[in-house]
């Protein structure tokens, strides 16, 4: 596969985000709302779209447990396929909940605490240190930080590798300080012009408006993304679609929430242009 510039996402690709930001969803809604979803769920969630922000996934997934506990008579798989029925994400989320009489709803929404499943989200994530340096404020309880469970998965020679050949970038659902941290740990040095963060853009993936501004950037001609998640390969097939002038491949990573034989199945299905084990097949794939 021959590109000019590639883009990676974070999480998943270069680190592993298991044991911190899957975490945190899990025991971020088990801290609210007294019961919770489990891993199997969360990529239920990814899968239906729309949910490259994790705070969006948490009120989603939340959402579900509240509903479900006031008469939602919906599984997991059902509630998320309702999800991508609708177009995926938070707001067709709350549309599948809709559904539920208006007493139910408005028991629901009485207890649907985004702020404080954000606070408590951050808090698991960040710890008792960081939260005060990232969001100016106390935590809801003092917590060392799932962040510094995040073993890296990018090996430092793929990184050479890969920057010393091509123009580098990075598409992340993460805020920037957090994007920096990870970025720092695995050794990869990326220009502010060269990276798209949650703070950058409202859209956020599937949309291609993000890919689309870092191949300008770099002036490439054919640039390949790779990401852990079907909404990171419909970013490469819809900036493929929008921009006649470049060609983008959408690469699917199976150190994720997909792995083996079903995530290469679900990734083959987009279609991606092509699914490597680890973000370190790049070095093989790439030319």
């Amino acid at each position: 596969m021959q590109v000019d510039a590639v883009v990676l996402d974070i999480d998943g690709v270069l680190v592993d985000v298991a044991d911190s930001y899957r975490r945190a969803i899990i025991e971020s809604i088990d801290r609210v709302c007294g019961k919770t979803v489990d891993r199997e769920a969360i990529q239920s969630f990814k899968n239906a779209g729309g949910f490259n922000n994790d705070w969006d996934l948490t009120y989603a997934a939340a959402l579900y447990v509240l509903a479900r506990r006031e008469g939602l008579r919906m599984e997991v798989d059902a509630f998320t396929d309702a999800i991508a029925d609708g177009g995926g994400g938070l707001s067709a989320a709350k549309e599948v909940v809709a559904d539920l009489p208006s007493v139910s709803q408005a028991r629901v929404r009485d207890q649907w605490d985004t702020e404080r499943l954000h606070e408590v989200f951050q808090t698991l994530y960040l710890g008792t240190e960081l939260y005060h340096e990232l969001e100016g404020g106390e935590p809801a309880f003092d917590a060392p930080g799932f962040i510094h469970d995040e073993p890296v998965i990018v090996d430092p020679d793929t990184v050479a590798d890969l920057t010393e050949r091509f123009d580098v970038g990075v598409l992340t659902g993460r805020p920037a300080a957090e994007a920096d941290i990870a970025l720092d740990r695995v050794g990869l040095e990326v220009p502010t012009e060269h990276r798209f963060t949650m703070d950058d853009w409202e859209e956020g993936k599937p949309h291609p408006r993000a890919l689309v501004t870092l191949a300008e950037r770099f002036g490439a001609d054919r640039v390949a993304f790779a990401g852990d998640t079907l909404d990171d390969v419909k970013t490469a097939r819809n900036a493929d679609a929008a921009d006649e002038t470049r060609v983008y491949y959408g690469i699917g990573v199976l150190t994720g929430g997909l792995r083996g034989a079903a995530g290469r199945e679900a990734f083959s299905a987009v279609p991606a242009d092509a699914v490597v084990a680890d973000v370190n097949g790049l070095v093989d794939l790439l030319s």
